[in-house]
């Protein structure tokens, strides 16, 4: 797997076992009923001495009627015994489960945005839903089979020892073939677990993408292109999935082979010596008994190798992904209010395997309370800048500042709660409108202040003449809003925070214009008293901005107001004919098609 560290077997046991310390008492009364129950079976096949010797030979009334009750007792031990491993793994797996999604979900939310723009997202999702699931196979179902099966095995050569030590040493014999054949077999499968985690993680890419964007999908009639996709992916874990079969199958008909080879030895050599009496009838059959009660244990042990090496490269990769070093957050100070006042300094950043900078030497001042508008053609570094002001990344060379306060200083929770963001592409979740609204303040505001920031923003009429009011369920991501609706809910949220920095980042870009003057209006109030910066292409709207930024290849090459900027006749003076030029040229077609009508 690419992006997990490679982690040992043992190591990996050892973590894992760290999460039951808390469950040591369900622990401990599953291993101590995986013991008794194993030991009912080399007791089942001792009993066939007495039952064979003492009621069948000997005619011993005594002997054949405890011994048919002993044998029901076994079971009934068993049975019991059973029940309780049983119940006690599927309760400590589930709690291990549950435990291992939460701290991933805990670190989901922990990581630098670098490590989402390095990682498909199919493959974060493949983590948490598949490959910990796959961690209980190298946790509780293969200590059940060790455990008891390994006792169970245990107990059975014991008893052929004792019965005739000579003829278990042929048993003995075969063990380090058997270990060896699953030692590379092991290996192989291992690798096949990795291959088949990566397969996984494309198809949930694959099956994501093409609902998100089902739309683009349809109207390019994609879908033969997706299918092939899908089939491609679904082909590659199928192919997978039989070769995992066959060595499992391969490895488990080889031991095999080798066991029934060491039986067909034993069987001889036990004939023979009860030809010559030095074996009874019920030594036989106590013997024979073990020796055919010992080839399904064995048997087991020598399959779990798939769901071994299975379980242990899900646990590598669980593992792996909470290893992932989190943000770095090593600011100490605690901001409890802020002017507002942002400075940056020779700024510099890069994007990893870029050819160029994204910011280069970049300094500019943001007074409190001021709005700045940045401008430029796409890729100039726009975007870049503003996120860099809450750390979604940070500078390569250079210095950003709150007042005064190096942001590296502040805490990240500190400063992302004294920042607010609108951009073009709203993110709403699927739940109610007020919720959504909400969700700039959680779990601090109430119903007044939800209904009094969706007024300003001018999303009260919509809201209310919805079916459930402000209780609607929106759909993922709100596809039942139109695009203004979706930016005035945004707007609400941010209102609702009450931020003292504002990022709009072409909040009003995809919008029509009857949806533009609404949200416009709404994002007036939310200006107010705020350091605000913009980051738009319509020049129509930053032309009341305080101060104006033009930006190129990460550089800033103007700064003024619009009028400064007209008068100055350099590169805003030309994004600002241009836009006018189109919206005129625009207006000149729309007006000779309403002459023609």
């Amino acid at each position: 797997m690419p992006d997990s560290k490679a982690i040992g077997s043992l190591e990996l046991y050892k973590r894992l076992l760290r999460y039951l310390r808390a469950y040591w008492r369900v622990f401990l009364a599953s291993l101590l009923a995986m013991v008794v129950a194993a030991a009912t079976e080399p007791a089942f096949a001792r009993l066939m001495k007495p039952l064979i010797d003492g009621g069948f030979v000997q005619k011993d009334s005594a002997a054949m009627i405890w011994t048919p009750l002993a044998i029901v007792g076994l079971f009934v031990l068993r049975g019991v015994t059973s029940y309780i491993n049983e119940y006690s793994t599927s309760y400590l797996s589930g709690h291990l489960v549950q435990r291992l999604r939460e701290e991933m979900f805990g670190k989901l939310m922990q990581l630098p945005v670098r490590y989402f723009d390095d990682h498909p997202s199919g493959r974060l999702l493949s983590r948490i839903a598949f490959d910990v699931n796959q961690v209980t196979e190298a946790g509780f179902n293969i200590i059940t089979v060790v455990v008891k099966d390994g006792i169970t095995v245990l107990g059975l050569l014991g008893l052929l020892l004792y019965t005739d030590w000579q003829l278990t040493l042929i048993c003995l014999a075969v063990l380090p073939l058997v270990t060896l054949i699953v030692r590379v077999v092991g290996k192989r499968l291992r690798g096949l677990s990795h291959q088949n985690q990566h397969n996984m993680a494309l198809l949930t890419q694959v099956l994501g993408e093409t609902i998100d964007c089902q739309r683009v999908v349809k109207i390019y009639g994609g879908q033969a292109y997706e299918a092939e996709r899908f089939q491609r992916a679904a082909e590659s874990i199928r192919h997978n999935g039989v070769k995992q079969s066959s060595m499992s199958s391969l490895n488990t008909g080889v031991t095999q082979l080798v066991i029934s080879m060491a039986l067909a030895l034993i069987l001889y050599f036990a004939t023979a010596r009860a030809q010559h009496g030095s074996f009874t009838a019920g030594d036989f059959m106590s013997f024979l008994t073990a020796m055919l009660m010992l080839f399904a244990p064995v048997k087991r042990i020598t399959s779990i190798s798939q769901a071994l090496q299975r379980g242990l490269a899900a646990a590598e990769s669980v593992f792996g992904f909470l290893d992932e070093a989190p943000e770095a957050d090593l600011g100490t100070k605690r901001l409890a209010e802020t002017r507002g006042a942002l400075s940056f300094r020779h700024v510099s950043f890069r994007y990893p395997h870029a050819e160029r900078d994204a910011i280069a030497d970049l300094s500019l001042d943001v007074k409190p309370g001021e709005t700045v508008a940045l401008v430029g053609s796409s890729g100039s570094g726009k975007t870049t800048l503003v996120s860099l002001i809450p750390r979604f990344y940070d500078p390569d060379a250079g210095s950003i500042s709150l007042d005064g306060v190096p942001l590296t200083d502040i805490e990240q929770a500190s400063l992302r709660s004294h920042i607010a963001l609108v951009s073009q592409d709203v993110v709403l979740f699927n739940d109610s409108v007020a919720a959504n609204i909400a969700y700039g303040r959680i779990g601090q505001v109430s119903r007044e202040e939800i209904v009094a920031a969706a007024r300003a923003a001018n999303a009260l009429d919509f809201i209310e003449a919805m079916p459930e009011g402000f209780d609607t369920l929106i759909g993922e991501n709100g596809v039942r809003l139109s695009g203004g609706q979706r930016q005035r809910l945004a707007i609400a949220r941010a209102l609702l925070k009450n931020a003292p920095i504002l990022i709009l980042d072409e909040a009003t870009s995809a919008l029509d214009t009857q949806s533009e003057r609404l949200v416009q209006a709404a994002l007036e109030r939310l200006m107010q008293n705020r350091t605000t910066i913009v980051i738009a292409h319509r020049l129509s709207t930053i032309e009341n901005a305080d101060r104006i930024a033009v930006m190129d290849q990460g550089r800033i090459i103007e700064v003024g107001d619009h009028r400064t900027l007209l008068a100055a006749k350099g590169r805003y003076a030309q994004l600002h004919a241009i836009q006018f030029h189109d919206h005129s040229a625009h207006a000149s077609v729309l007006g000779a098609d309403t002459a023609r009508e």
